[in-house]
């Protein structure tokens, strides 16, 4: 009981915020999943490259911070990689990856 006790208690238990951050809206690769099923020619890449320059630098601040924030790396990690492949995606949809502006 003392060890749970101290859990709590502790700069990442539940208690703070730090333990709870990430769990908010963090979590974009479930609607990631969801744009799997869309075609190419419906993903935005400038949005995609937006989010996935965003996590890059969450990424880095989760890392960097002091008490480490390991869930918010592993949910900005999983976006990150869930980004990419709609960039691979919009890449392949516009003839190998040239940028079409409008």
């Amino acid at each position: 009981m003392a060890s749970f006790r101290s859990y709590l208690n502790s700069p990442v238990g539940p208690k703070k915020t730090h333990f709870w951050g990430p769990s908010n809206c963090n979590w974009w690769v479930w609607q990631g999943r969801e744009e799997i099923k869309k075609p190419p020619d419906m993903i935005s890449g400038n949005m995609t490259g937006a989010i996935f320059v965003f996590s890059a630098l969450f990424m880095r601040f989760a890392w960097m911070v002091q008490l480490r924030n390991y869930p918010l790396l592993t949910c900005h990690a999983s976006n990150e990689t869930m980004q990419l492949y709609q960039l691979s995606r919009w890449a392949k949809g516009n003839g190998g990856g040239a940028v079409a502006v409008n």
